[in-house]
């Protein structure tokens, strides 16, 4: 057998076992699903046991289950819960992120060029990574998950328009203007997706809802595709789209199919957490450079400080800015959820370590610290929140909160 298939066998081994670990611990302490993907693809990665190990194939399939991942975060974005106060305190709160994180990266890395790098690493979230857990913990749509969703869908997107104008190689202008150009395409979708749709359209998604036609879930992956598409032919990463078509799948399920859009988002997730998803993070421990982070004492040494610089840089600001009628322990969830980074740090550093800005040692302690944040800060915002209950708020006191 080819090693392609050996190391896929191998990663929906751990697909299948990783849930069933999940529950068997989760009876005594809740512990997110992807903790045990993560560390099972280290464990049968090239570093330890060497059973596994990645090619073209491996990494194509990952790279499907982070857009996946990000789309299902871009999806479950409901504008209607984070407008307002809580949508403007949020990008506050990554904007001054974004401040102190170039500082410190830059006094950090010596220099700016490097610099750029580990301060766009520091003010990402992993959404795509706190969404499973907000779901399993059903605190998704209330308001401490909402709030969550607001704030972690800007640090999901705003590294991303870091890394297009920072990051790119391309002179700043020409970097805006290819965003301008992005978001001026997905405005248009937008408006076309909240267009009513003509009668023929839900008719078709109802007759082959339960059929081996499955109109709309093919549909949503055209959508899918054409703005990966845009996005590619801007030079622009595939992650900018692939949010984007969430936001836009919304809309238009939303207006063309009320009544079957949950069954249709049913159908996506099943796709997505059923398989690409766990891909992507089995892969991600697979390919974490374990020797580089163990082989000199400095690389070992910056992994706990990256980590810290996750809560201050990232998360100090969710502190100062969350929205007023949040508690101390809701803000403590809010920081340990918006602290969580892992997709985009493996996205940056990619870049950075391809560039020769960071070297392979660098990237492995800011991955690393990506994937212990992952493993420990929504561990600790579960057993926050659980002492803590929920607190329903009063509908005038939410409104408030969310006014202009």
């Amino acid at each position: 057998m080819s090693h392609s298939g050996t190391t896929l066998i191998l990663i929906m081994a751990i697909a299948v076992l990783a849930p069933l670990l999940a529950y068997g611990v989760g009876r005594k302490l809740p512990v997110p699903l992807v903790i045990f993907e993560i560390l099972l693809g280290i464990l049968i990665g090239p570093d330890v046991l060497g059973w596994a190990h990645s090619d073209e194939l491996i990494d194509g399939l990952s790279e499907l289950g982070l857009t996946m991942l990000i789309f299902l975060a871009g999806y479950e974005i409901e504008f209607g819960k984070v407008r307002g106060d809580t949508l403007k305190r949020a990008v506050w709160a990554w904007v001054a992120a974004l401040a102190l994180g170039l500082g410190t990266g830059i006094l950090l890395g010596g220099g700016y060029a490097k610099g750029v790098f580990i301060g766009v690493a520091l003010t990402s979230t992993a959404l795509g990574t706190v969404l499973p857990v907000l779901r399993d913990a059903g605190e998704l749509h209330g308001r401490f998950g909402s709030v969550v969703m607001a704030f972690g869908a800007v640090g999901e997107f705003g590294p991303i328009i870091a890394m297009a104008l920072l990051l790119s190689g391309r002179a700043a202008a020409e970097s805006t203007v290819l965003l301008a150009v992005f978001a001026a395409l997905t405005a248009a979708a937008v408006f076309w997706a909240l267009r009513p749709r003509p009668p023929w359209f839900s008719r078709v998604i109802a007759k082959t809802l339960h059929s081996s036609g499955q109109f709309a879930v093919r549909f949503v992956f055209l959508l899918l595709a054409l703005m990966l598409g845009a996005s590619t032919a801007l030079g622009l990463d595939v992650l900018l789209g692939a949010f984007a078509a969430g936001l836009i799948t919304r809309l238009l399920l939303t207006g063309a199919a009320p009544e079957a859009g949950p069954e249709i988002l049913e159908k996506i997730e099943a796709v997505g957490f059923g398989f690409l998803v766990p891909v992507f993070f089995v892969v991600t421990g697979i390919e974490f450079d374990l020797d580089s982070l163990l082989s000199g004492g400095r690389t070992l040494l910056l992994l706990p400080v990256f980590l810290l610089l996750f809560l201050v840089v990232r998360g100090g600001p969710i502190w100062f800015l969350a929205p007023r009628d949040l508690d101390r322990k809701d803000r403590g969830g809010l920081v340990l959820y918006g602290s969580t980074a892992l997709p985009l740090v493996v996205a940056i550093t990619t870049i950075g370590v391809e560039d020769h800005e960071l070297t392979a040692g660098e990237a492995a302690a800011l991955v690393g610290a990506g994937m212990v944040s992952v493993l420990v800060f929504p561990l600790l915002a579960l057993k926050l929140r659980a002492r803590a209950g929920e607190k329903a708020l009063p509908s005038e006191a939410v409104r408030g909160s969310e006014a202009w």
